[in-house]
This record gives structure tokens, sequence and C-alpha cells, in this order.
């Protein structure tokens, strides 16, 4: 059965496309006797919208783009939980990609979303990404671009952040109380603020209030290198007596070399991270976090991107708050 259109809806009830197309939308010229017509005739023929047709007309769609590093990732699976969800309420798509770490690839896929003529686009963006260009064209095109977790560098952009320095603040405030002398810190990517704000936050806090703890900084960029760095340290006579986690997939890493080691928590090494939430809670003892919100920041993000549609122009940043999750590996 072919797709009915406008123009066979109007040729059965004899009024015009035009009368048609604004008694489906409601529109306040056209009669309630016309519209019910015409609303009862286009469910008895299955009308739809050509939502290809409207967005060639409008030059946008009601899809929205999400692009993140990589999905294998609990942290921007719950963001994009809560994007959808939000987005579903409010009559929007989602279609969501990922960079794999590549700046090419992260333009191809910035690409691919402006041919389905995105409505707004949210992304996070890679170690790699230096030429902000193509997002910046977006936005004059009326195209809102959200940076989130991973931002840039940038101040004429939207951002929706974690509460990084005060995170890694207070993995440093927890791992001091516990009076650890010898600290492993594992970070992430060195090129992106977020790992540099964690940084400069976690070893400012010893350096300020115990200036004598010897701190090991790294930046592993996978699960694997988390684990190699922890084994070798682990495996050194003047072992570490902590480990600091920036994130879930370096969280991974230690705890798998933790094991491989047949080491106890927190008896031979404690460990606190940074965390989205649910990774620390499948160890036992489960793993001290500071909770960095993914959902939470989904919701932010998408409440900023209404308010772009609705015609906010000035650029904000904004953050989520973090809380310390006491469990029992410190």
């Amino acid at each position: 059965m072919e797709q009915a259109t406008l123009k066979q809806l109007s040729e059965i009830l004899k009024i015009s496309i035009s009368t048609v197309s604004r008694a489906l939308k409601n529109h306040p010229d056209i009669s309630e006797e016309t519209k019910r017509k015409v609303k009862e005739l286009a469910e008895t023929l299955e009308y739809e919208p050509n939502s290809h047709a409207i967005s060639l007309r409008n030059n946008s769609s009601n899809i929205l783009g999400i692009m993140v590093p990589s999905l294998d990732n609990f942290f921007y699976d719950s963001f994009t939980v809560a994007v959808e969800e939000e987005a579903r309420s409010k009559g929007y798509s989602v279609m969501i990609m990922q960079s794999g770490e590549s700046k090419d690839i992260e333009t191809a896929n910035l690409k691919l979303l402006k041919n389905n003529r995105i409505a707004g686009v949210f992304v996070s963006i890679t170690g790699e990404t230096e030429d902000l260009n193509p997002f910046l064209k977006l936005q004059e095109k009326k195209v809102p671009v959200i940076f989130f977790d991973r931002v840039p560098d940038y101040e004429q952009c939207n951002k929706i952040c974690l509460a990084d320095r005060a995170a890694a603040t207070m993995a440093a405030d927890a791992l001091i109380d516990k009076q650890k002398k010898h600290v492993l810190a594992l970070f992430g990517h060195p090129k992106l603020t977020i790992s540099q704000k964690r940084f400069a936050a976690f070893n400012e806090t010893f350096k300020s209030r115990s200036p004598a703890t010897q701190i090991d900084n790294h930046f592993p960029l996978t699960i694997a290198e988390a684990k190699s760095i922890s084994l070798e340290a682990l495996e050194n006579k003047k072992k570490p007596d902590a480990i600091f986690c920036m994130g879930d997939l370096i969280l991974i890493g230690v705890m798998h070399a933790v094991h491989e080691k047949g080491l106890r928590v927190p008896e031979d090494v404690a460990v606190v991270s940074i965390s989205n939430g649910l990774i620390p809670t499948l160890y036992n003892p489960h793993i001290t976090f500071v909770e960095t919100s993914g959902y939470k920041l989904g919701k932010l993000a998408f409440k900023r991107m209404m308010e772009c549609f609705a015609g906010s122009t000035f650029m904000q940043e904004l953050t989520v708050d973090s809380i310390l999750v006491e469990g029992g590996s410190l």
C-alpha cells in the first residue's frame, strides 16, 4: 500500500492542500469541523508526514546528534540515556556516533550528521581534536553545538562539564585523610582539559596538605595501559600504598593488576576513583569514588540545548557537582 499524501487527502475532501496541512497542524484559521474531518481521514489512510521533505524545507530536522569517543563506556551510555529520555518527550530522535579517539572519524561523523540536517549536536571531543572550525560553522548556521565532559579550551562555545577540579580535590583529600604516603596517580589523555584540570587539582592538593607524599603521575590511554603501569608499580620494592584512578576505564585496568598480583584492598593497596558510579560497586569491597554522573550531565546538556532552540545566543559553561561515595577501598 502506497503512503498517503496531502494531495490525496485534499482530493478526497475537496479542499486545498494548504488547508489540509494547516488542519493537521491545528492552525487557528481552520474550523474545528474541518480539522476533525481531515484528522479522521488521515488516521484512516494512515497518513504520516514526510519528515525528509519537511527537513528539506526547514533546512533542519527533529534529529539530535550525539558524538562520543567510545560507546563501551558506562559514563557515555548513561549520558545518552538521559538525552534520549528528554528528546523523546519533546518529539526529537537521537543519532549516536563514536569517534574512536580519531579526529578524522570525528570530522567524517560530523559531516554525516550535517547531511542528516541535525537540529543540534552534543559532542565529547577526542584527544586529537584541535580544529574547532567545523563545529563553529555549525553554530554559525544556527545549529547549536553543546560540548560536554571532554570540552575544548575555547570560551565562545557552550560547555557542560563535571566539577573536574573539585572531584580531583575530593579524591586527594580522601587519600590524605587516610595518611597515604606513596600514591600512583593515573590520569587520562594529557591533551584533554578534563585531564589537565584533574591533574592540577590533585597534585596541588597534595602539595598544599601533604607535601611529603610521593606522587607518581601517569597518563594511560587504555585499560591495558592502566593495567601495565599498575603491574610495574606494584612489582616494585617501593610499591605505592594507594592508587588514584581518574575514570572508570582506568579503574578497570588497575583492578585487573591488583587481582593478578593477588593483593588485598585496602590492606595491601588502597584505591580511590572518579567514577560514573557503577564500576566501583562491582568489586568487593566497593571502591570509594567521587561521583561524576553522566546521567545528570545529560539532563543538564539537554536543558541547555532547549534554551538554545528557544533563542539563547550567549555561551555558557555549566557544571554538575560531585560527591564522595564511601566504599571499603581506603
